[in-house]
């Protein structure tokens, strides 16, 4: 039997004011399908970052906010879509430490540690997507087995 098609919202991103709503618009995702505090604002806390890259290095995006259910599994999956300049070494950005925007460069590596399943497309010159998923705790995740 064939799932149907999941909720998605597309929330732009061109502003400060756009990254508080990204902000408000996941942990209110979050908790509606059940995830406990400390999940939601480590979604938040990957969000939050990522909504701004895509800001700052992708000079403004979207994020597409997909509800997910299989089984009894219930999670969220954020799609941060730019069309900027694209990463030129992901390697090196995913390198803790590593910065081109005066941070502390926990950026990617730090809110790929943050979620369940995290992966990264970037082609230079095309722009970056950055899609992050994470699974209500307690019951496993559908693709990992995991809590």
């Amino acid at each position: 039997m064939h799932a149907p098609p999941a909720p998605t919202a597309r929330l732009p991103i061109a502003s400060d004011a756009d990254l508080a709503w990204v902000r408000q618009q996941v942990r209110q995702a979050a908790a509606g399908l059940g995830f406990g505090l400390v999940q939601q604002t480590k979604l938040v806390t990957a969000a939050s970052e990522l909504a701004r890259n895509t800001l700052v290095h992708g000079g403004g995006g979207h994020v597409e906010m997909t509800t997910l259910e299989e089984g009894a599994a219930r999670g969220l999956r954020l799609s941060f879509v730019d069309n900027g300049p694209g990463i030129r070494d992901v390697d090196l950005a995913m390198t803790d430490g590593y910065t081109t925007g005066g941070g502390l460069g926990m950026g990617l590596s730090g809110a790929k540690r943050l979620v369940q399943e995290f992966t990264l497309d970037s082609r230079p010159g095309e722009g970056t997507t950055v899609t992050v998923t994470d699974w209500a705790a307690g019951l496993p995740s559908p693709r990992t087995g995991a809590p």
